[in-house]
């Protein structure tokens, strides 16, 4: 059976990769796949491959440089309900509708955050599936957007919905492992978990092995490609915690930020703007980073433990719960000195007991199913047109 599925999602790579091994593997499948999103992810999609339509206007307005602000839980829930629960959806509903009775998808598959998507697909009748992207599972909660997406249910004439049955109405698709969820959020009952898998080739290239010292070992700083440019001074001074250290540093600042503002450096450190992690963790001891979920999940499925230094969304929920596994330890990024970011380092890189238990979650993280059971279930989907129970 030959599938038509169409992919959205509301936010930035982040939102974008999960999505994208799936897509993948639908495609190498024979099935029809096309993607819709915001404008300033088209050529990142276009660049994957894929045929992919705008969706209305962007999140937020043009990359600028700010100032580093106190990480506030209630401002991340106010912008997941104002932005993403109210706004974004929104707007995203008719815009979907449209994009829906042109394309004629058999399936919709959106990334868990794109409620405006599930919105459209139940005034359809179409049946849907989520990809979490939000790995701990405790940031997307009622309480914080409950209220916004039943005005757009009502709006739209569907009934009220007061406990996200939304969210998990036909199938779920988690691509992390269970044992890292936070407990106090299991996952819904068609929820069934899958490898967070490489994707397809993009652009970039490994560590050059000429410019590392022997032996040492590698670390990976990043903050992400969407808080990077809200950082104020912080990679300055995570820099300078790490450039004396007798280790490799890859680093990668993300869209907005110039390179040449910390050139030079000593010839063990790589600086750039971006590099596909999956090229760099597999060569790597160790990563520091903001505590993004594809991160955090990246260096899990590598065996790594994190130094966490959460500036918003979700990050401090993954920080909270890499601790709690023993997988990491987390810093203030308003109080981060280089002092404290070279103890840490030095600590997670000389106690093994990190690694150790990183090391347990990326066993569970190779014995999940890959994409290819994702596609098996969006067939079944597509044809029985009821929800998927995991067993």
């Amino acid at each position: 059976m030959r599938v038509r599925v169409l992919f959205t999602f509301v936010g930035g790579r982040g939102h974008f990769e999960p999505l994208r091994a799936i897509a993948c593997a639908a495609e190498a499948a024979g099935h029809d796949i096309a993607f819709g999103c915001a404008p300033r992810m088209v050529s990142t999609v276009e660049a994957a491959g894929f045929e992919v339509f705008a969706m209305g206007t962007d999140l937020g307005g043009p990359l600028k440089r700010l100032p580093l602000r106190p990480f506030d839980r209630e401002r991340e829930d106010r912008d997941l309900r104002e932005r993403f629960a109210r706004r974004a959806a929104g707007y995203r509903v008719p815009l979907t509708v449209e994009l829906c009775r042109e394309w004629q998808p058999d399936v919709l598959v959106c990334d868990e955050t794109d409620f405006g998507a599930m919105v459209a697909a139940e005034c359809l009748g179409l049946v849907f599936a989520t990809v979490l992207v939000i790995a701990t599972g405790s940031f997307v909660r009622a309480q914080v957007v409950g209220v916004p997406l039943d005005e757009l249910r009502a709006e739209h004439g569907l009934p009220p919905d007061p406990e996200l049955a939304m969210l998990g109405r036909y199938l779920v698709l988690s691509p992390f492992p269970p044992g890292y969820r936070d407990p106090a959020c299991p996952l819904p009952v068609t929820a069934h978990s899958i490898r967070p898998s490489r994707p397809g080739p993009v652009t970039g290239s490994a560590p050059q092995s000429s410019s590392l010292r022997p032996g040492a070992p590698t670390v990976y700083f990043t903050l992400g490609t969407v808080f990077n440019t809200e950082c104020g001074d912080l990679f300055a001074r995570v820099l300078a915690g790490l450039r004396d250290l007798p280790i490799n540093l890859i680093a990668t600042l993300g869209p907005g930020i110039d390179v040449q503002e910390f050139v030079p450096q000593p010839a063990n450190i790589r600086i750039e703007n971006y590099i596909p992690q999956w090229s760099l963790l597999p060569h790597c001891d160790l990563v520091v980073c903001h505590g993004g979920s594809g991160s955090v999940m990246g260096a899990l499925a590598h065996g790594l433990p994190s130094l966490l230094i959460p500036l918003g969304a979700d990050q401090a929920e993954n920080a909270d719960r890499c601790v709690g596994l023993g997988v990491g330890q987390v810093l203030d990024a308003l109080r981060v000195t280089p002092e404290s970011v070279r103890l840490a380092v030095e600590t997670l890189l000389g106690t093994p007991s990190y690694r150790r238990r990183a090391q347990r979650l990326r066993d569970e993280i190779a014995a999940l199913p890959g994409p290819d059971y994702a596609i098996g279930l969006l067939e079944r989907l597509a044809r029985e047109k009821q929800p998927i129970p995991s067993t």
